[in-house]
């Protein structure tokens, strides 16, 4: 079994230490092989709160592929923001915005869809989203087929719809005709899964959104937490699930929240 660890918006400048040590408790019982995270790694995109968010990472030990948020941009600097909008953040994570992961049981696909003209919406080009079209229709069936990104592509808060990615009902059903499995992202620190739908076939995918793993900026009684991914493969058949742990102030541990099956579609 694979087990990957989901992460976002720990929001560094605002992260709290017994969460910290509480996440890396959890990486050392759990022992995930890869983190993704999706982004807002920063509160105000400074150095020093990127330089402790990779300290942090690297205590981990595990590899991690990111991508950034809207917070991982300077927004009282317009200069910064205009001429070198992720200059921190690609000096201690990646120069690689979109990162790419591919092995024979998976294909991660990373997509920035932050905005250096906009404070806090998401929105991708053209260009960005047959990329991913192109690499989702490229990967084996044998592969579990991930897409990361900051912004949201569905909401069970009716509050959450002005933060959901811009252009996002066009573009996810093509992605799932293209292969899509499963879509991360973070952004407005409330986790769920919800299925997701194709635009010319009957396939289905999913989302699953990620709380915050580490900051105070927790959303109104939803505490800090994660996601477990779980794949395993036999022949054709694919497992696939994913478990939200959430942080207790009474233990000062994550707690297994939920277990959600997904069924992965491969009648195309």
């Amino acid at each position: 079994m694979t087990r990957i660890l989901h992460l976002s918006d720990p929001h560094f400048g605002t992260e709290q230490a017994e969460v910290m040590n509480a996440l890396l408790q959890l990486v050392r019982e759990q022992r995930p092989s890869l983190a993704l995270l999706s982004g807002d790694i920063t509160q105000r995109a400074r150095p020093q709160q990127f330089r402790q968010a990779r300290r942090f990472m690297e205590q981990l030990g595990i590899p991690m592929l990111a991508v950034p948020g809207n917070h991982d941009m300077p927004l009282f600097n317009p200069f910064k923001r205009l001429l070198r909008p992720y200059g921190h953040y690609q000096d201690n994570f990646a120069a690689d915005l979109e990162p790419l992961l591919e092995t024979d049981r998976l294909l991660v696909v990373g997509v920035n869809s932050s905005r250096p003209d906009r404070h806090k919406n998401g929105e991708l080009t053209s260009a960005q989203i047959q990329r991913v079209e192109h690499r989702l229709q490229q990967a084996s069936a044998r592969q579990l087929r991930i897409v990361m990104q900051h912004h949201p592509v569905r909401a069970v808060e009716s509050s959450d719809r002005s933060n959901l990615l811009i252009g996002g009902d066009q573009v996810v059903p093509r992605w799932v005709d293209a292969g899509l499995d499963l879509l991360l992202a973070g952004h407005i620190h409330l986790p769920y899964v919800r299925p997701l739908n194709g635009q010319h076939s009957s396939r289905q995918a999913w989302t699953a959104q990620a709380g915050t793993a580490l900051s105070s900026r927790v959303r109104g009684e939803v505490p800090n937490s994660v996601n477990l991914i779980e794949h395993s493969t036999d022949g054709p058949f694919h497992a696939c699930a994913v478990a939200r742990w959430d942080y207790a102030d009474t233990s000062r541990s994550f707690r297994l929240y939920s277990h959600t099956d997904l069924a992965l579609d491969r009648s195309g």
